[in-house]
């Protein structure tokens, strides 16, 4: 019988490591972060504590003409997360996404794989922030990934629908 702590964990939000944060920033220069989590400014002029404290449902707003990041929760409601980026990705000049690889997932194969412009699979495991105390904690449990989708230069993709 499998151990049912291996398949669950007693959190769902995982603060993005700060330097990972960094280092996409530079590149991509988001706008808007529609997860939103309270109490982590990822930037100055991002929305971000706008649409937690406001009560904005990232999932239903438009992400027309902004650049995004995304590290939504990573419960039951990831699989809805990643079918909004791949809904908004012709809207969004840019999405960049953050999830746990798990690459066996219905979510991955029909709103990730070979519908994205940049698939990066991270090396190790990331040391995520606790949200409360903005401190790293230890090392996940779990590979991550990022899923790109990228309108900057206006080229369309050859993905399926």
């Amino acid at each position: 019988m499998m151990n049912k702590h291996l398949l669950s964990s007693n959190k769902n939000e995982w603060g993005t490591p700060t330097d990972l944060f960094t280092d996409l920033d530079n590149e991509y220069d988001f706008t808007l972060d529609p997860c939103g989590y309270n109490g982590r400014k990822l930037k100055e002029d991002m929305k971000t504590n706008d649409i937690r404290e406001s009560g904005i449902d990232g999932l239903k707003m438009s992400w027309k003409d902004e650049r995004v990041f995304v590290n939504p929760p990573y419960g039951r409601e990831l699989k809805h997360w990643v079918k909004k980026c791949y809904d908004e990705r012709d809207n969004a000049e840019v999405i960049v996404l953050l999830i746990p690889s798990r690459t066996d997932t219905s979510y991955f194969h029909n709103y990730i794989y070979n519908c994205v412009d940049k698939l990066i699979f991270l090396r190790g495991r990331l040391k995520f922030i606790d949200l409360e105390t903005l401190k790293a904690v230890g090392s996940s449990t779990f590979p991550s990934l990022l899923a790109i989708w990228d309108n900057r230069n206006g080229v369309k993709r050859n993905v399926h629908d």
